[in-house]
């Protein structure tokens, strides 16, 4: 008869752990993909979400018409030289720019009429045009909005020095968190959330799927090693890879570009952790469902980092889209880290609110490992 297998305790089952941990640690630091991938490609993306992509409409090139040149109108266009929104030229007839606006020279004409001066003498409300380029609604927007403020600025001004009445009712704007209205205060804390889309899903679909393909997965299955302590042991390097990675790049937001970091590093790993649990379990289940590089690479891509661009926040609102779509991005890990680092970054640590979105990227989590673990048996085939 043969003798009963013993169980093996708990001992031995971290020595196997820690076999499997150190062995995908010395992979991934044998693996240059992989560093390219945790810590270059994301400097690369910051740089680009820092310095490439920015939606301050600051000196926006106008061409400014005077139809009649007189101390008034000058006083006016002296005021829309001055602002800091637009790069102006000036001409005398709107006939000479409309070329510049068709083939994008210039974002808009701002007309200044001949009776704008005479109307204003006679104390009826003076009007001018702004011709803009609607193919770019948000700059044209932009060019009205801002418009219509160096004029109301102008009258105030005008009103204060002529004596006149002023306004029944002002308007005083006070922007919190982020004053200057700087784009890139907001554009680089959400970009660490795509950066560790791609370390977190990309890198970990490519690696496990590698293995799938040489050989090595199965024979590693084929060993006492559980499901469980299998998926664990490949996760947690990467784990603390993606914790580096967004170190690095939280120190370059705030060293370099000039992040204003009012938040906890507390609130800052607890989310960051969270997120990568359902990141790394996505990427599990890609590569345990397809065992080919190329095609998980490309699920990584549609999956994870075109959802995290495009339905989390980040550039497009998600009150704006269809309501078909809103439902979609709840199940978006991204979405809910994204504000989260941007409070962080900008307003500081706000614990309803990141316990609510840790709540859920944990549920997210548990989805993914629980099909990865599920598509990940103890066999081979």
């Amino acid at each position: 008869m043969k003798a009963p297998v013993a169980e093996p305790n708990r001992l031995d089952r971290a020595r196997r752990f820690a076999a499997l941990v150190r062995k995908e640690t010395y992979q991934v630091i044998r693996d240059p993909s992989s560093i390219l991938i945790a810590f270059v490609l994301p400097l690369i993306l910051l740089f680009l979400f820092g310095y490439g992509v920015s939606l301050d409409a600051t000196r926006t090139r106008i061409g400014l018409v005077m139809e009649d040149p007189t101390p008034i109108t000058r006083d006016l266009a002296a005021s829309f030289q001055a602002s800091r929104y637009f790069d102006v030229t000036n001409g005398n007839d709107r006939r000479q720019f409309e070329e510049d606006l068709i083939v994008g020279r210039v974002r808009g004409i701002v007309v200044i009429p001949s009776t704008f001066s005479s109307d204003f003498a006679a104390g009826t409300a003076p009007a001018i045009q702004v011709i803009v380029d609607g193919s770019d609604p948000n700059t044209a927007s932009f060019v009205q909005n801002y418009a219509r403020g160096v004029v109301a600025t102008w009258a105030a001004l005008r009103g204060l020095e002529t004596g006149a009445r002023p306004p029944a009712v002002s308007v005083e704007q006070r922007f919190w968190f982020n004053p200057q209205l700087t784009s890139r205060f907001f554009l680089v804390p959400g970009s660490i959330a795509i950066v560790m889309t791609l370390v977190g899903t990309l890198l970990t679909s490519l690696v496990v799927a590698r293995e799938w393909e040489r050989g090595t997965m199965e024979a590693m299955m084929a060993t006492p090693v559980t499901a469980v302590e299998l998926l664990a042991g490949k996760i947690l390097p990467y784990f603390i890879l993606g914790l580096a990675s967004m170190t690095l790049c939280v120190l370059v937001a705030i060293f370099l570009f000039g992040v204003p970091f009012r938040g906890s590093i507390l609130a800052l790993y607890a989310l960051s952790a969270t997120f990568l649990i359902p990141a790394l379990g996505q990427g599990l289940l890609i590569s345990a469902a397809t065992k080919n590089q190329f095609l998980a690479s490309q699920l990584a891509l549609i999956s994870a980092f075109l959802p995290a661009f495009l339905l989390s926040g980040f550039l497009f609102e998600i009150n704006s889209m269809p309501r078909v779509i809103q439902w979609i991005t709840t199940i978006v890990a991204a979405r809910y880290l994204i504000p989260s680092l941007q409070t962080v970054f900008l307003a500081g640590d706000i614990w309803p609110m990141f316990l609510q979105a840790i709540a859920v990227m944990l549920l997210i989590g548990a989805v993914f490992f629980t099909l990865a673990a599920r598509s990940t048996r103890k066999r081979i085939g």
